[in-house]
């Protein structure tokens, strides 16, 4: 008998229709998968053979050839265990199925594990039913006009469909209920001085730019970097789920869990590889600039990363977006991060101190500098120096100033967020640093003062069309900061005193 399962295949984020054929008929015993199967597929005979019988239910003594259709998409992965289980139960005249989709990994005993990519078969099944792991359910739960069956074992589901026990559909789970704001690891007001870096820090996170620390080791930069996740604003219902796909396709989230409910904040170590960093694998799987797609990339001592790691890093943050090109597979996957980085003026890291001597020559300097390229440089917006703090701003009962903490700021970056929201409404963007060219002559009106002294800087440094862009860029989230619908001079001239570059 013929039974054709509906289930599917994630290649990357994108989904495809998958027909799980089977065929159980008379013949020499045997269990066959075709259909571009990779090793993890047709280890599937042996889980499936098994968690039939350890369910007790029969297991057919005779042919069985299984067929995933179409033959050339690679399948890969063991979320095939459950519909070719279930076809063949189905073909073997143990249960009646319909038209509904079947996705999940099979243990011995016949109970379902944690399934990586269910968010994307909730996505791609809208309107229709799916049978899913119970602990990976969640995930395509948020989904909407999507009916989520959770399966605990194959026990169960034969008793769904024969009518004994009926497995009860989850509720739709509004996203933005799940969505949570930032924890406060470090605040901002603990920063010592740095009043620049951390006014720096505030334009970073209001319009999503790119931002360079350099500085002696010990002035704060470490410590910025962990206060960012306090300031940015929660995310949207749009992103959160936008985010959630990465991961689920990742198989990063956890089993139970449903949603990315925080600003994704990556802090890769400097051996990364640039697989690691920019995603890889026969079947390509997303890198660090992908999970950190909407979030932040830090980037500590960044010049100790290889040259070769920091150059994989051109394209996504110009693009927003990275390609993997393999034999089997050509994949893209969202790149639009906020590249934070830190860096030592030198290798002994002291030059410029003013109570410490650097021991550094000319050439040791020049050739770890190097180690950055200028097209690197070139794509951050933001560069600012963190210099030693005075032994005074250290002590508490001196401080005269009342630093502001990160609520305060956090506030701020989300009435920037929300302008840039409305603004981009019509626009398939999110923030400013996320505006193409034809974005910023639309959305970035210059007052006459401000275009004059953007010529003049251009004049003057010979800056690149890019850094030519990039500066209207953080100028426009300057003005949006103090809730200005035009780009004055002063927020112009704030855009360009960072673009210092070590």
């Amino acid at each position: 008998m013929l039974v054709k399962i509906k289930s599917v295949a994630n290649v990357g984020l994108e989904t495809t229709a998958i027909e799980v054929e089977v065929d159980v008929s008379d013949g020499f015993p045997g269990f066959n998968i075709v259909g571009l199967a990779s090793k993890a597929v047709e280890e599937a005979r042996e889980r499936v053979k098994t968690a039939i019988k350890n369910s007790g239910l029969a297991f057919p003594t005779q042919k069985i050839t299984v067929n995933l259709a179409p033959a050339d998409i690679p399948k890969d992965g063991a979320a095939y265990d459950l519909p070719i289980a279930v076809g063949i139960l189905a073909a073997s005249n143990q249960l009646v199925v319909g038209n509904d989709i079947f996705y999940g990994e099979l243990s011995l005993d016949g109970s379902l594990r944690h399934t990586k990519g269910v968010l994307l078969v909730g996505l791609y099944a809208k309107d229709n039913a799916i049978y899913v792991p119970i602990e990976s359910a969640n995930e395509a739960a948020v989904v909407e006009n999507v009916t989520v069956y959770p399966v605990r074992n194959l026990s169960e589901l034969v008793d769904h469909f024969q009518d004994i026990k009926k497995i009860e559909p989850l509720k739709h789970i509004e996203i933005q209920e799940l969505v949570i704001d930032a924890n406060f690891e470090v605040d901002l007001a603990e920063v010592a001085g740095q009043e620049q870096a951390k006014r720096a820090l505030t334009i970073a996170a209001a319009g999503g730019h790119n931002l360079l620390m350099f500085g002696p080791p010990g002035t704060g930069k470490t410590m910025l970097a962990k206060a960012m996740a306090g300031i940015l604003p929660p995310l949207s219902s749009l992103e959160a789920l936008e985010v959630t796909r990465i991961y689920s396709v990742a198989g990063m989230l956890d089993s139970g869990e449903s949603l990315i409910r925080r600003r994704p904040y990556r802090h890769p170590h400097h051996g990364a590889s640039p697989a690691g960093m920019v995603g890889g694998g026969s079947n390509p799987l997303p890198g660090e600039v992908s999970l950190s797609h909407l979030g932040v990339l830090f980037l500590d001592e960044m010049a100790e990363f290889p040259r070769s790691v920091l150059e994989s890093l051109r394209q996504p943050m110009e693009d927003g977006t990275v390609s993997i090109v393999r034999a089997a597979a050509h994949v893209s996957y969202p790149a639009s991060f906020t590249l934070l980085a830190a860096v030592n003026p030198c290798p002994c890291g002291y030059l410029g101190h003013p109570r410490r001597e650097c021991k550094c020559t000319d050439k040791m300097i020049r050739k770890y500098r190097s180690r950055i390229s200028g097209p690197i440089l070139d794509r951050i917006d933001l560069h600012v120096h963190v210099p030693a703090v005075e032994v005074e701003k250290l002590t508490v009962e001196s401080s005269n100033i009342e630093s502001r903490n990160s609520n305060q700021i956090r506030n701020d970056v989300i009435n920037s967020r929300k302008i840039q929201t409305a603004r981009f409404a019509k626009e398939n963007i999110y923030t400013n640093s996320q505006m193409g060219n034809k974005h910023v002559k639309k959305y970035c009106h210059l007052e006459p003062d401000a275009q004059r002294i953007l010529k003049l800087a251009v004049e003057k440094f010979d800056l690149s069309a890019r850094s030519y862009f990039r500066l209207i860029k953080v100028a426009r989230t300057i003005a949006d900061l103090e809730n200005s619908e035009s780009i004055l001079i002063n927020h112009m001239a704030e855009a360009l005193q960072y673009r210092q570059q070590i």
